[in-house]
């Protein structure tokens, strides 16, 4: 029996590194968040189809998935710090994009200023998460991730506060029920005043990531041991693709992604559901005393409060229980939340939906040291890339979740499935997702971790 009671998570040396470290979290984290709410605000500015403004995540997603690998080659032959500081000045020459994105008024601008602002997240977190796994003993590698990862929504929260009070709630085109109607000169004027509202929060971001950069580039980094090395990649794709644990964690990665994208993006359609059947009577209801409009967005905020408590706690009992066995039973937690949201009715479903990301707080960062645990730093690099490029479920699974929400027409409510609301049963993808990924918790602790105790 092996024990890490009195291995350190982070040592003195590396602490200050791995604060550098821990803060790019919260920073891609704030990006995610803040750009989530630009697909209606666009749509409505510049007069878009569905279609063309969903270009907004495509742009977002499309950057990550195309520019992780390319990352993890160039840190085959570099450091992490070189890496870091790539990203942190692709991050910035996007998100600083927007202001002549927002002068010239042109919507492909600013798909470009997102499309190579996620190059620079590809970089940071291709970078990023194995360098916090790197800063350690290997057997506090998960937890010191998840340490890390508990950063990421706090920058989440930031970024939906921001989207909401600085931007949805300053656009002018809202308060025009018809907005394409009104007369050229208005429209223009209104049209200039809200993509300024848009361009300040992701100008604001790219001078303090100006900051960040010149933080990263004065401060003393460890190295990483293999740093100038290139081992044949031919072989290191091998190694990788004969490794279980690491295969089914990138497919784990996929599924995690799509699910935690699917319960946030869609609790807003299945508070709608509940206007729609009625359960909301009245424009504000009463929570603890105080009138809350019927809005989404507070239960998004309610479920990001609820993933920052569920990381803080799964990471504290990471050093207790091994990291399989804690996946499997926050998968096992999640399916429970999650046939909830889809057979109960009424707000029971709702805070049910709210609870699943209690459950999603571990995931991402325990399914990453998971699936790199055991590998190679060289391995790690290239490995670190397929569990970044697994972001693209989020891209891949809302769309899936949309088609069963459309299939009784537009609403969200128009016909029932196994005897509940379209909306409701649209739900069983992340159930079948959750599914998965509790297999694969059992099955790592069944064959990787049987006999270990980290306490």
């Amino acid at each position: 029996m092996k024990t890490t009671s009195k291995v350190p998570v982070v040592t003195k040396k590396m602490l200050l590194p791995f604060i550098l470290i821990t803060s790019l979290f919260a920073l891609w984290g704030f990006a995610n968040a803040v750009t989530d709410p630009m697909v209606s605000a666009f749509k409505k500015v510049l007069e878009l189809s569905n279609t063309q403004a969903s270009m907004v995540q495509m742009a977002f997603y499309g950057g990550y998935f195309c520019m992780a690998l390319p990352a993890a080659m160039f840190m085959r032959k570099y450091s992490y710090k070189v890496g870091v500081l790539i990203g942190l000045g692709l991050f910035a020459t996007g998100a600083l994009l927007f202001y002549p994105a927002a002068v010239t008024e042109q919507f492909w601008f600013f798909c470009l200023g997102l499309y190579i602002l996620t190059f620079g997240l590809a970089f940071l977190e291709t970078a990023a998460n194995p360098y916090a796994l790197a800063m350690g003993a290997k057997e506090t590698a998960t937890q010191r991730l998840n340490l890390a990862q508990a950063f990421n929504p706090v920058g989440l929260i930031a970024g939906i506060l921001i989207a909401k009070f600085f931007v949805a709630e300053k656009l002018q085109s809202d308060d025009y029920e018809n907005f394409a109607a009104l007369d050229s000169v208005k429209k223009a004027a209104i049209t200039a005043s809200d993509l300024a509202v848009i361009r300040d929060p992701y100008v604001i971001l790219g001078l303090v990531l100006i900051g960040f950069f010149v933080l990263f580039l004065v401060s003393k980094m460890p190295q990483n041991s293999t740093e100038g090395k290139m081992p044949s990649i031919k072989e290191t794709f091998k190694d990788l693709a004969k490794n279980k644990k690491y295969a089914l964690g990138v497919l784990a990665q996929i599924l995690y992604v799509g699910a935690q994208i699917m319960c946030w993006t869609y609790i807003y359609q299945y508070v709608e559901g509940l206007v729609n059947t009625g359960v909301f009577k009245e424009s504000y209801i009463t929570v603890f005393g105080t009138e809350v409009l019927k809005d989404g967005f507070y239960y998004q905020i309610i479920a990001f409060l609820l993933f920052v408590v569920g990381r803080a706690i799964g990471t504290a009992m990471l050093r207790f229980m091994s990291a399989g066995k804690l996946l499997s039973g926050f998968a096992v937690l999640a399916i429970v939340f999650v046939l909830g949201t889809i057979f109960i009715d009424g707000m029971f479903g709702l805070y049910s939906l709210v609870g699943v990301s209690f459950c999603l707080s571990l995931m991402f960062p325990t399914i990453y040291g998971i699936a790199l645990d055991g590998l190679t730093e060289d391995q790690s690099k290239v490995g670190s890339a397929g569990l970044i490029m697994a972001i693209v479920g989020g891209a891949l699974m809302p769309p899936l979740q949309g088609l069963i929400i459309d299939m009784g027409g537009t609403g969200v409510s128009d016909t029932t499935i196994m005897g509940v609301s379209e909306i409701n049963f649209s739900f069983i993808l992340p159930f079948l997702c959750f599914v998965y990924i509790a297999w694969y918790g059992y099955m790592v602790f069944k064959k990787y971790e049987a006999g270990v105790i980290t306490t």
